[in-house]
């Protein structure tokens, strides 16, 4: 593990599956074993608004009234967080991009980074199991761990086995609500398989089998992967233009 935190993952890896395939379960695992920056765009715009910046001022009200982040301003957030020194030796994208007009603009980020094509590991899970793990799941109020009461209770209900943290259940997870959100991805975020698939940079991960599993089987992914791809250089002139660009 310590000679993967040194070299890191030397590309942008997407994850990319319907809600409940356990993207993020998994994407802190292989964040954390590369050492390199675990990105959703939840989190992303959590930061902003913290830090009271002009885009999380922009970000906020929608976020309020539970709309959705207009794609020129999830793109310009997303195009300044992989700007950062912290992403040099790669970073994993967790749940973006979510429609094909987002994936061809993240192309454009990316290739303008010098960064080349994304490995994106699909996690395929069975329709029927998928609400079965999105009622379960459950969320540390603290760190954010994932546990889910049904296949990977905490040790103490209700409460995060490393922090001791209260447990929540998120709006979104609740059975009335996840007919709608499969619904969305099916419209939506569906088609991307097919568009990463012919670029030849898909791999299909079995998302059905333990969590230990998954996450050995994607190690051996991006192992494979780093055989034939190297590292981009920390800058470039048409990062900075298609940054200025996204920043305007």
């Amino acid at each position: 593990m310590a000679d993967a935190r040194a070299r890191g993952l030397g590309r942008a890896v997407i994850f990319l599956g319907p809600p409940g395939a356990g993207k993020g379960t998994q994407a802190k695992q292989i964040a954390k074993h590369y050492g390199v920056p675990h990105l959703s765009t939840g989190d992303m715009f959590r930061e902003l608004v913290a830090r009271d910046t002009p885009l999380g001022k922009r970000a906020k009200p929608i976020m309020d009234r539970g709309d959705l982040v207009p794609d020129d301003i999830v793109l310009e957030m997303v195009a300044e967080r992989v700007s950062r020194p912290d992403t040099a030796r790669g970073f994993v994208l967790d749940g973006f991009p979510r429609t094909l007009p987002q994936a061809e603009k993240l192309d454009e980020i990316l290739q303008a980074r010098s960064w080349g094509q994304p490995l994106v590991v699909h996690f395929v899970v069975d329709p029927g199991q998928l609400v079965r793990r999105l009622t379960g799941r459950r969320i540390c109020s603290v760190g954010g761990e994932i546990y889910n009461i049904y296949d990977q209770p905490p040790k103490v209900e209700g409460r995060c086995d490393n922090d001791g943290g209260p447990l929540i259940h998120r709006a979104d997870d609740r059975e009335e609500v996840i007919v709608e959100r499969l619904a969305a991805y099916q419209e939506q975020t569906r088609p991307l398989v097919d568009y990463y698939r012919s670029q030849g940079v898909l791999v299909d991960v079995d998302g059905m089998q333990p969590p230990t599993t998954v996450t050995a089987k994607v190690l051996e992914i991006l192992e494979r992967g780093q055989e034939t791809h190297s590292s981009p250089p920390e800058s470039s002139a048409a990062a900075n233009q298609v940054s200025q660009r996204y920043e305007r």
